[in-house]
């Protein structure tokens, strides 16, 4: 089985496209200034349309981290347990990843890795940055 595949739409296609080029991309709101991620089209802070879309340096900090012991389909059995992270980026945006490379704590700095996972590129974090 295989683990599943994330399909892009039409705002999220520019953040894929940085993925498979391995950048991490988000958007800025141009009218208030905020980061924001996941994609959208309005600012999730003002509800502002104009948006850019800039590269992450790709370090942050671990906000938050749970241990995975019994995956969510059979696709995930072979790699039980990991670990799951919500990850305060230095750009001032907060995204969900696997973690790699060792145990992640609250405040573990990690960088940006990537999978190929089928035709798509699945961002990750690993441990360090």
């Amino acid at each position: 089985m295989e683990k599943p595949v994330p399909r892009p739409n039409a705002d999220s296609a520019p953040f894929w496209e940085g993925c498979a080029a391995h950048e991490f991309r988000f958007q800025r709101c141009r009218d208030c200034g905020k980061a924001q991620f996941y994609p959208r089209a309005v600012c999730s802070h003002c509800q502002g349309r104009d948006l850019e879309w800039l590269v992450s340096a790709g370090k942050g900090a671990v906000y938050s981290v749970t241990t995975v012991y019994r995956g969510p389909s059979a696709a995930f059995k072979d790699v039980t347990p990991y670990q799951v992270a919500l990850v305060d980026m230095d750009e001032g945006f907060r995204f969900m990843a696997n973690v790699r490379g060792g145990e992640a704590e609250i405040g573990t700095r990690v960088r940006v890795i990537y999978e190929e996972r089928g035709d798509q590129t699945i961002p990750q974090v690993e441990i360090g940055g």
